[in-house]
């Protein structure tokens, strides 16, 4: 019964590691009428207590690195994480600067890479539904 649940309304708790904000638009244009995740039974979760997956943009910063894995922590298990973007991903262009921890998987661990610079509303619907199939398989 709670596989079927958190497949049918997965909570996403939206967390910006230091991004240029690309990323960022793109993943609230989500929930406009026009991309309607809702459909899916996905919600925006404010709090991580609640939230079944992390939504992580941008490159992991040294700042932000210890706040982004106490996020982690607080998540109830079991909790899922996908990187969106090339900086989550690989750290993008600011993979080598002197602030910048590393990838996001070297930090916490991550379920779903979504590649690109900034990522299209659809490639991270297909994400999320790639998510969705992994935890219904």
């Amino acid at each position: 019964m709670l596989k079927w649940a958190r497949t049918k309304s997965p909570w996403l708790l939206h967390f910006n590691t230091g991004a240029c904000n690309g990323c960022d638009i793109e993943v609230v244009a989500l929930l406009t009428p026009r991309y309607d995740v809702e459909r899916f039974g996905i919600k925006l979760e404010p709090s991580p207590r609640h939230a079944d997956v992390l939504v992580v943009t941008g490159p992991v910063t040294k700042q932000c690195a210890p706040r982004l894995k106490m996020i982690y922590e607080q998540m109830p298990s079991p909790k899922f994480v996908i990187a969106v973007g090339a900086c989550a991903c690989s750290g993008g262009i600011f993979q080598d600067c002197y602030n910048i921890s590393g990838r996001l998987d070297e930090i916490i661990p991550v379920d779903v890479y979504i590649p690109g610079c900034p990522p299209k509303p659809e490639a991270i619907v297909q994400g999320v539904a790639k998510l969705l199939g992994k935890l219904k398989g």
